[in-house]
């Protein structure tokens, strides 16, 4: 039986997850695995605040230098998130030849390739299954399950806070804020919610995936990243009628020798499995050479799903962690070459666009003169009721046009007399 003597540092939600499995499956790892896992230290700023039932043997402490100084410590379980201090905990903890095992999807999605290096060198490796998609075990399909495949495209909705707001502003024609404030509620959505919003959560997810599938590090300020907080019940309505369904979406697909890189709302048709994926959950579909379309799905938020990913990160890095040099295919340290990001204004979609104008006659056609002079075809158009005089909803759709065209005759179109609020784009995506 060999003793593993763990460090934790972080002791917040998942922290406090991650002993509850530990604790109580103990005599299951032993039984299975021959590993005594043992919480040698915790540190966390706040650990005197918190009650700590069962750890009378554990070293509880609010300096985590604790932890990287303790030369009997195996493995260490970063859960602090953000950068500062969390990037020169990692470091250290690397260069003091001890594996680091992470939920923090910001410092990978920053600092990952810096990270692989310093891991490579010191012949270790980092885990970060939880990063993406709480306990979805993505990370390791991609870089075991999938070794031998190319990735052509990942499409992910991997942000449960804005798809449970999606889902329950159609499932119950709640609006934005009343959705967002149950989630926070229901301890889906922080008090701050905005990296979840405004999509940028989804952005640094999104970077992990795009290393791991294209072999490409980019930034979050190198594609284009929006959020939802414009989505209106007038855009979800006419979307179900049009059979297509809202979601966030992350996408990254190559292009030749460009990489597609970009988050943000997208209209999917009903009948695939994204559009049936709700609530809290997350999924990722995966066009893939030879293998074809893999779709997972799973919880995507939530103490025990994040620290079940954690854990399982732990049972990996013990059963590999006697290897001489780090084998892990998920830590990358060099880049393909020859691949770009494509800009967002050069992408080509089809848009659904919802005017709000006056109701009177020759209305579309202003608007769609505009479009035209764009180079801007439409496919189809809906008007919700008929209103003489007043403000209605009008809904069009477009054939594939550049981003740049659209937006520079939204600009114009807004600025039209007979247009009552900036006109709402939504990007749709054939899969």
């Amino acid at each position: 039986m060999e003793r593993i003597n763990i460090g934790l540092i972080g002791y917040g939600v998942i922290g406090q997850g991650v002993v509850k499995i530990l604790k109580s499956r103990r005599k299951f790892y032993k039984d299975k695995y021959q590993k005594d896992f043992f919480i040698k230290t915790i540190a966390d700023r706040s650990i005197v605040k918190k009650l700590s039932p069962g750890l009378d043997n554990t070293f509880l402490t609010p300096d985590y230098h604790a932890v990287l100084n303790d030369k009997d410590i195996h493995i260490v379980i970063e859960l602090i998130g953000g950068m500062n201090p969390a990037k020169d905990i990692a470091l250290s903890v690397l260069r003091s030849g001890k594996h680091l095992i992470t939920a923090n999807k910001e410092l990978i999605a920053n600092c990952g390739q810096e990270l692989f290096k310093e891991a490579n060198a010191a012949g270790r490796s980092v885990y970060f299954e939880s990063a993406v998609g709480a306990g979805i075990p993505i990370i390791r399909t991609i870089t075991e399950g999938l070794a031998g495949n190319k990735f052509n495209g990942v499409y992910g909705i991997i942000n449960g806070t804005c798809n449970y707001i999606l889902t329950e502003m159609s499932r119950r024609q709640l609006t934005f804020q009343q959705a967002l404030k149950e989630a926070q509620e229901k301890g889906y959505a922080e008090s701050n919610p905005t990296l979840d919003i405004n999509g940028m959560d989804a952005a640094h997810k999104l970077v992990i995936l795009v290393f791991l599938t294209q072999g490409k590090f980019v930034g979050v300020r190198d594609f284009y990243t929006e959020g939802i907080n414009h989505i209106s019940h007038e855009d979800i309505e006419f979307a179900g009628n049009l059979n297509l369904t809202i979601r966030l979406l992350a996408i990254a697909k190559r292009v030749g020798n460009e990489l597609d890189v970009r988050v943000h709302p997208t209209l999917i048709p009903k009948e695939h499995a994204l559009a049936t994926v709700n609530g809290v959950d997350n999924a990722i579909f995966l066009d893939t050479d030879p293998l074809g379309d893999i779709f997972i799905e799973g919880q995507g938020a939530g103490q025990m799903t994040a620290a079940s990913g954690v854990v399982s990160d732990l049972v990996n890095v013990v059963l590999r962690k006697d290897m001489a040099i780090p084998v892990w295919a998920g830590n990358p340290i060099e880049e393909g070459e020859g691949l770009t990001i494509r800009k967002i204004d050069e992408v080509e979609t089809r848009f659904y666009i919802r005017f709000m104008v006056i109701d009177k006659p020759g209305v579309l056609a202003i608007i769609t003169g505009v479009l035209g002079q764009h180079h801007i075809s439409i496919a189809s158009v809906t008007q919700k009721q008929e209103n003489k005089g007043l403000t209605v909803p009008v809904v069009m759709l477009t054939h594939g046009a550049k981003e740049h065209l659209v937006r520079e005759a939204l600009e114009q179109i807004n600025h039209l007399a007979v247009v009552r609020s900036k006109p709402v784009a939504i990007r749709m995506e054939k899969l």
